[in-house]
């Protein structure tokens, strides 16, 4: 959606006042214009950025991403920075406190994946991490979408990256949920053509 005082395309690009162009749903506000500014798409390649970043992609399950966005810093607070070994740590108490904490979402279900996928991240350490399993989905070649309607949810090596998480015992890692992460972290490129933030990673060119 195209923000105040910016133009949207017919090729799902927004005009900011800046004059740059980007996807459209960046235009939404300013904490999203900055998200997608500095960080979507970028290569995030260590175990607690990742862990971090698979968390926040498990809560925003059936919510807008601006939802989780906005309660960052409470979700880094409440999950002790997302560090792995100290959340694997976490016990049914734990899971009570977390479950009052009104600067996070309150979803049991949620909460207790979490943690569970933070002892996950922990034993996959012996097949190599966390990191190496992501990134060894990258495709052989990213999304070329001209248009929003030509940014896929899910593609084959999203369903072999939940499958493979899925099998080490993790939850809330769909395929569709995988490909966000896929994105979010710059496995693939999915600015629409034309943006000024498309081949910005470094992963693609």
């Amino acid at each position: 959606m195209a923000g105040a005082g910016s133009g949207e395309g017919d090729e799902g690009l927004a005009i900011g006042e800046d004059g740059l162009a980007r996807t459209a749903w960046a235009m939404g506000s300013e904490m999203m214009r900055q998200y997608y500014d500095t960080e979507w798409g970028m290569p995030v390649r260590d175990e607690r950025g990742l862990f971090e970043r698979l968390s926040l992609e498990g809560f925003q399950s059936g919510l807008s991403w601006a939802t989780i966005l906005a309660k960052r810093e409470n979700f880094r607070r409440a999950f002790a920075d997302f560090e792995p070994d100290v959340v694997a740590a976490f016990d049914e108490s734990d899971v009570e406190r977390l479950v009052q904490d009104a600067g996070i979402i309150r979803h049991r279900g949620k909460i207790t994946a979490t943690i569970g996928n933070a002892r996950a991240t922990v034993a996959l350490r012996a097949e190599g991490g966390l990191p190496e399993v992501i990134w060894s989905h990258r495709p052989e070649a990213t999304p070329v979408p001209r248009s929003m309607a030509e940014v896929p949810s899910r593609s084959p090596e999203s369903d072999a990256l939940a499958a493979r998480l899925r099998a080490a015992g993790f939850r809330f890692v769909g395929p569709t949920t995988m490909f966000a992460l896929m994105e979010a972290v710059g496995i693939v490129d999915t600015h629409v053509v034309g943006s000024h933030r498309r081949g910005s990673s470094g992963v693609w060119s």
